[in-house]
Parts: C-alpha cells; sequence; structure tokens
C-alpha cells in the first residue's frame, strides 16, 4: 500500500466503527497491520485495533494493542481511556481509575473519563478531587464544540489539523479567548514562542480578569526565562484574587527566576504552613533554598516532598540533583517498590529512575545504575519529538549562512557588557561562571533565554533565519543589541560586566557577532566521554533534548565541536576555548588567562570562589561551592563496557 492508500483505510475503520461495522473494520485493521506503517500510522492502527477488540469482547487483545501503542507513544491520553474501558469490563475497578487518571493527566479533554472519574470520586468521598473533576467538565462543556475538539486534537499531538481548526474558528468569532489561548498552546508545542507570547499578551489585554489567560501568559513567560515581566504578571494576577495559594505559588517560582529568593521562600512557608499537603511546593521551596546555598534546608523540603507523596518521583529527583545526597538503602527500595506500582505515572517514573541511577552509582553499582540511567532516557525520549538529523542540519545553516565575509562586517551596539559562557551543559560552565562572578567587574547572572528569544524572533520573519542575519541593516543590528541589554538589566546589579550562562547561544555567536560586536564568548569544554555521559545521567527541567540517547548525544557533540572549529575559523579573536580539565590541574593560571581575554585586571577573589555567595540555579550549584576537586574525571570510566558505541563517535 502507498501511504494514501494507508491513509484511506484508517479513514474507513473509523467509519466502519462508527456504523458499528466490527467485521468490516476488523479485516482492515488486519491488513493494515501487515503494512509497512509510519510510528504515526502505527499509533493510529494500533488505537483503532484496541477499540475494535473492546467492542468485540477481546479485552486482552485489546490490552495488548493498548501496550505496544503506549512504548511508542507513552503520553497517548485516548489510549489509557481505552485500557480503562478494558479494566471496566473485567470489573478490575482500581486498575480502571489509575486509567482514567493518566487518560484525563495526558489528555485533559477527555470529558468521558473525566465523567468517569467523578462517579469514583464522589463513591470514595474525595471532595478535593471531585471539585477538580466537577471544575474541569464544567470549563469543557462551556468550550464551543470546534475548540473543545481542537484540544482533543491538540493533545494527541495532531497539531496541524488543531491549528486549522482553530484559526477556522477565529476567523469567525475574532477575540474568542478560549481559542487564542488554544492557539497560543498550539504554537508553544510548535514552539513559534513570539506568535504564542503575542496572542497571550493579547488575550490578558482584552480579557484582563480572565485567571485562564493570564496563568497561561505568565507560564509562557517564565518558560521562556522572562521572569522580570513574569513576576509583574503574576503580581496583577494575586491583585485580582489574594488568597489564591496556587498564583502565590507561581509568584514565588517566578520571583526565584529574577533572584529574588527571599521574598519567594517566605511565600513558599507562609503557604506550606496553611496547607503542608503540597508536594510540589515543598519541591519548589527546595529548589529556592538550593539555589541560595541553603543545601541542607534544601534536603528537608525535598524529604518532606517524598514523605507527603511516596510517589512523587520529583522529590526523590530533587534529592539526587544536589549531588551530595546519599540515599539509603530503605528509601532505594522504597524507589524501586514505587516504581513497579501499577499506578505510577509516566513523570514520576522517569524521575524514580534517574534517581535509582544516581543511587546506584553512589554505591558503586555501575550495571544496575546504567540499566536505571537507561530506562530513564528511554522513557523520557519517547516523550520528546527530537530528531538529531535536523539538529545537524540546523547547525551546518549556521556555518554556512554566517561566512567570514559577513562575520567581518562591523555593525549592531558597541556596549562590551556581556560575557558569554557557551558549549554543552555538564561542561564545566558554572564553574566559570562562578569564578568570573567572584571577579568586583562582573555580575554573575543564570541561563539568559534572550539570545535564543531575539534568534527565534527573527525566525519567523519571511527569510529563515539563520540567512536573514545577512539582510540586517545597521539600524537593526543596533536595535537588537540595545534590546538584549535591555532585557537583562534586571538580572544585572552595578558591574560594568554581566555574564550570560546560557549554552545553547553556541549555535547563535554569528547573531551575537551581529549584534553585540564587542561582546565575549567563553567556550567551556570537557573531555568528550565525562560531559556527553555526565549528560545523559542528567534529568533537565525543560531542553537538551538530545541528551536522552547516547547516540543522539555524541551526534550533537560532533555537530556542535564542528560550529565550533567553523566559528573560531572565522572569528579568530572573537572566542576564548578553556578546557575544564586545565582549570581543575591549574587554576590560577587558567584564571588570569580568563581574565586577561575579557580585559579584566586579576583578583584573587577569583581563586577563592567558592566563598562567593550569590544565586546557582544549575545542577553544578554544590559543586562549584566548594574549592577545586578532580573527583569528576573520568566518572565514565566504571561504565566504559556500557559506552562502546558513544566513545566510537565522540573518542575519548
Amino acid at each position: 500500500m502507498t501511504s494514501q492508500d494507508i491513509q484511506q483505510h484508517i479513514q474507513s475503520v473509523k467509519l466502519a466503527l462508527q456504523r458499528s461495522q466490527l467485521t468490516q473494520a476488523n479485516a482492515s485493521i488486519q491488513q493494515l497491520l501487515s503494512q509497512q506503517l509510519t510510528q504515526a500510522q502505527q499509533v493510529d492502527v494500533l488505537y483503532l485495533a484496541a477499540v475494535t477488540s473492546r467492542l468485540t469482547g477481546q479485552h486482552q487483545e485489546a490490552r495488548s494493542h493498548i501496550d505496544t501503542l503506549l512504548s511508542l507513544r507513552p503520553d497517548h491520553g485516548r489510549a489509557y481511556q481505552e485500557l480503562a474501558y478494558n479494566y471496566e469490563a473485567l470489573n478490575q475497578s482500581q486498575d480502571a481509575a489509575t486509567a482514567f487518571f493518566n487518560a484525563t493527566h495526558f489528555n485533559p479533554a477527555l470529558v468521558s473519563s473525566w465523567k468517569k472519574l467523578l462517579v469514583i470520586y464522589q463513591h470514595h468521598n474525595d471532595k478535593a478531587a471531585q471539585q477538580l473533576a466537577e471544575s474541569q467538565l464544567a470549563y469543557l462543556h462551556s468550550l464551543p464544540s470546534p475548540i473543545l475538539g481542537a484540544y482533543d486534537l491538540m493533545y494527541e499531538k495532531q497539531l496541524s489539523t488543531a491549528e486549522q481548526v482553530c484559526r477556522r474558528f477565529l476567523s469567525q468569532h475574532k477575540h474568542h479567548p478560549e481559542a487564542m489561548m488554544l492557539l497560543a498552546e498550539i504554537g508553544v508545542q510548535l514552539k513559534v514562542y513570539s506568535d504564542a507570547e503575542f496572542l497571550l499578551e493579547s488575550c490578558c489585554e482584552l480579557y484582563p480578569e480572565n485567571e485562564r489567560a493570564g496563568a497561561a501568559y505568565q507560564g509562557l513567560l517564565s518558560k521562556l526565562g522572562k521572569f522580570p515581566k513574569a513576576v509583574e504578571v503574576a503580581r496583577r494576577r494575586l491583585a485580582n484574587a489574594p488568597n489564591n495559594n496556587a498564583i502565590k505559588g507561581s509568584l514565588a517560582h517566578a520571583l526565584v527566576g529574577v533572584g529574588q529568593l527571599d521574598e519567594a521562600i517566605d511565600i513558599y512557608h507562609s503557604v506550606l504552613e496553611e496547607n503542608p499537603d503540597r508536594p510540589s511546593m515543598w519541591v519548589s521551596l527546595g529548589h529556592a533554598l538550593k539555589a541560595k546555598g541553603d543545601t541542607n534546608d534544601a534536603i528537608v523540603a525535598y524529604e518532606t516532598a517524598a514523605k507527603h507523596n511516596k510517589s512523587f518521583g520529583d522529590a526523590y529527583w530533587s534529592l539526587a540533583n544536589t549531588k551530595t545526597y546519599t540515599f539509603s538503602d530503605e528509601m532505594l527500595a522504597q524507589m524501586e517498590l514505587q516504581l513497579q506500582a501499577s499506578n505510577t505515572q509516566l513523570e514520576d517514573a522517569i524521575h524514580l529512575c534517574f534517581a535509582l541511577g544516581k543511587g546506584f552509582e553512589d554505591r558503586a553499582q555501575a550495571s544496575k545504575s546504567f540499566e536505571y540511567y537507561c530506562r530513564g532516557n528511554s522513557l523520557k525520549k519517547r516523550t520528546l519529538p527530537f530528531d538529531i538529523a535536523r539538529t545537524e542540519a540546523a547547525l551546518e545553516a549556521q556555518a554556512e549562512a554566517c561566512d567570514e565575509a559577513l562575520m567581518n562586517e562591523f555593525s549592531g551596539c558597541d556596549a562590551p557588557d556581556p560575557i558569554f559562557i557557551v558549549g554543552l551543559p555538564r561542561a564545566g560552565s558554572t564553574l566559570l561562571e562562578q569564578i568570573l562572578a567572584s571577579h568586583s567587574m562582573v555580575d554573575g547572572t543564570m541561563e539568559l533565554h534572550d539570545i535564543l528569544s531575539i534568534a527565534s524572533s527573527l525566525s519567523n520573519k519571511k527569510k529563515a533565519y539563520p540567512y536573514n542575519l545577512a539582510d540586517l541593516t545597521d539600524e537593526e543590528c543596533i536595535a537588537l543589541g540595545e534590546q538584549y541589554l535591555s532585557q537583562t538589566q534586571a538580572y544585572r546589579q552595578n558591574a560594568p560586566f554581566f555574564i550570560d550562562k546560557m549554552p545553547n547561544n553556541f549555535v547563535h555567536i554569528g547573531l551575537i557577532k551581529r549584534i553585540l560586536p564587542n561582546a565575549k564568548i567563553i567556550d567551556a569544554r570537557r573531555n568528550p566521554m565525562d560531559c556527553c555521559f555526565s549528560g545523559f545521567k542528567q534529568l533537565f527541567g525543560e531542553g537538551q533534548e538530545f541528551s536522552y540517547s547516547l547516540t543522539d548525544i555524541g551526534r550533537y557533540y560532533r555537530a556542535y565541536e564542528k560550529l565550533m572549529d567553523h566559528w573560531h575559523a572565522v572569528l579568530p579573536d572573537f572566542i576564548l576555548t578553556v578546557q575544564h580539565e586545565d582549570v581543575l590541574h591549574d587554576l590560577e593560571g587558567q584564571v588570569r588567562h580568563i581574565l586577561a581575554f575579557c580585559g579584566l585586571p586579576f583578583e584573587p577573589e577569583c581563586l577563592s570562589f567558592y566563598q562567593t555567595k550569590r544565586v546557582i540555579k544549575t545542577p553544578s550549584s554544590e559543586q562549584v561551592r566548594q574549592p577545586i576537586y578532580k573527583t569528576g574525571m573520568q566518572q565514565w570510566k566504571p561504565f566504559e563496557a556500557y559506552l562502546e558505541d558513544l566513545k566510537a563517535i565522540v573518542g575519548e
């Protein structure tokens, strides 16, 4: 069958099911299952096969189809709903309840699953859960039918069709708030962030009392690292609902983003004193305390979260991610038991796997540790639409567009303020930032999103980014440079220079050169095996989607290395490469070299960087609050037997 034939057969199965022609539907499905299908087609066919099997009373066969489907798409909400129907037919009420919950978790637009859950919550007299279900059902029933359908399509990853439905509705109902919010959410999933931000900002201006719009707008601002604006929106939301603890928590999160930790911590404490049974907020409090350097208090907060909800994987991973915490035998056993439980959520399972990987690594049980790391990465990767070939092509496009002639053109804002630290995550960039931030003339900030945001805005132009960099006028380059400095001002103190430690900025060095020609760029490097394997062991809060496969991370490292070679060739005096191992072996020599590159006088405080008090939000926060140590070197060696494929890609 051709791809078109397959799609026609899929449509015919859907039509047959609508008409209750189960024999015909089953015959078509068997024919489809014998074809070479794309993954998306497999998912569609397996779902239809599961429905058909259930309707014909073949419940074990239906579950088999669902198991295969979920191995391909573990976030498929309708598959969980179908699984729940099968459990119901088999009188397995507890398993049905769990499956219905999973269905609404991955697809909150499933009215039928919410109705089932409401009955379950009423039966168990669970007032809080009942109120949540009633609220969600009321909201879904309030939506126009096309928008409800588009939400369902979006949650099932049919983004193009969802967008078409939404735009068609908006053409007839201009400025409909729910349609605007939905289109913005689709934009976020498609990573068209500037359009999504404009839609939500407009929605909030048109409907300032709409709490859903405010929450969505603030959430996107935080996602994009625009924390000063997020704080502003959160305070406005809180003024409208001063007793809303959820808004208080979101304000605290935004305050952490701008480094106002004391106020954030006070807010978390006040909410938790009133309602301590909030494990996610205990974790958020822990993150704020950790960023401040209060590691012991952060650990207490994480442990409290785990006590309130023993299945809450983020609590265990947060403990592991301190890099200093040692799990007890009892806690490891508890995590393994929870991971095996049938009602453990996918997100919790991912967190638990990474925490167990770290726990058994600390016990020098490499085989068991690697097993959990692989399991966690595999689960995480299946939830992401990452394509390494597309990423490699994007990096090659940067080198093609930013040739030597373009890079030799002088344009942009001539301010020398920014010092960019770029590279791969887990390459030692936090240590370099802490060293530089210990200098009296340098402000430390965090991983700022502003260059990525400017690149995203340029991507929406008629000529594709980065090829349109050559078309920018001097005035446009100056304006973009000034925009960057203005947006980042909120993260600075009074020093003449500041650090932007977003590692992914290495992709956009051509853009940086065009708009900020006097900036300094430091490329943080580390032994490729140490760097790549350390990334593989890390569950990132967001982004770094290449890191959840050893093959992907190896290819990404090579693509990064190739692009950096290009930047060095066309910008020979613009970038300083600093090898992490050189810093560990010769701290003072490397510090003097870095400061000289930045045009800064030597200050001995840079050697005692671990005494500098500042907000640090990266996984390396605890390491850089200690003097130089070399135990992080060659951490991949105990796992060498499992890393031959990675070694073949990047070498040692």
